[in-house]
């Protein structure tokens, strides 16, 4: 399915997107019922868990899900949105489909329904959220070894470095310092995962930064 945009604005704010995303997980047909159960909003992507209810006397049979003991079964979905020229639009996917966005949080995935296949492509999206969510936040001062190393802009590779901070007016912004240069560098959440603790340093402030600044000629 396509992207579905809505031209008459009425989407605008969080609260709006939230009603709109339950208002899509909530329909019934002549045997069947879905509510949404919960919704989080992790970057611009919303990820929803819907669950499944039969309405008729027969029992609830599904070829992808284990049905719960209540004759029920929740899955997974992905709305992926975004605003062109002030309209919200949306694309929709349930999980079985294998979503490329793969961040849904854990208070999402420990909600679904048991899978009946392995190897299938909802399983596969759970793992790769699953993945996703054991990328570790490093604290300040950490010393942290990359699963292998990062090629930055400039040709150059890291893969020992620490984690500090930089300020940006009034907030603070990750950033992380090479072992081998002492040179500062942003890096994605992405680029943390599989990555190891090699030790730990806790002090107030940003050491690791105080470090760089003093090493830097005027």
């Amino acid at each position: 399915m396509g992207w579905l945009f809505y031209t008459d604005r009425r989407v605008q704010t969080y609260a709006d997107e939230k009603a709109e995303i339950t208002r899509l997980c909530t329909f019934e047909t002549e045997t069947r019922r879905t509510t949404l159960v919960k919704a989080s909003k992790v970057g611009s992507t919303w990820y929803a868990a819907a669950k499944v209810v039969i309405l008729d006397a027969a029992p609830l049979k599904d070829q992808t899900y284990v049905i719960d003991k209540d004759g029920s079964f929740t899955f997974g979905a992905v709305f992926l949105t975004r605003y062109d020229n002030g309209c919200w639009g949306y694309k929709d996917m349930e999980e079985s489909a294998g979503p490329c966005a793969s961040r849904a949080p854990l208070s999402i995935l420990n909600l679904l329904s048991e899978l009946k296949d392995s190897d299938s492509y909802a399983h596969a999206w759970r793992q790769r959220c699953r993945d996703w969510a054991a990328i570790p936040d490093y604290a300040e001062g950490d010393k942290i070894k990359l699963v292998a190393p990062v090629t930055l802009s400039d040709g150059s590779t890291c893969q020992i470095v620490t984690a500090t901070h930089y300020g940006r007016g009034r907030q603070k912004r990750r950033c992380y310092r090479i072992e081998e240069t002492g040179s500062l560098v942003r890096l994605s959440k992405a680029s943390l995962a599989g990555s190891t603790l090699n030790s730990r340093e806790i002090a107030e402030g940003s050491a690791v930064l105080a470090e760089f600044f003093a090493q830097q000629t005027p």
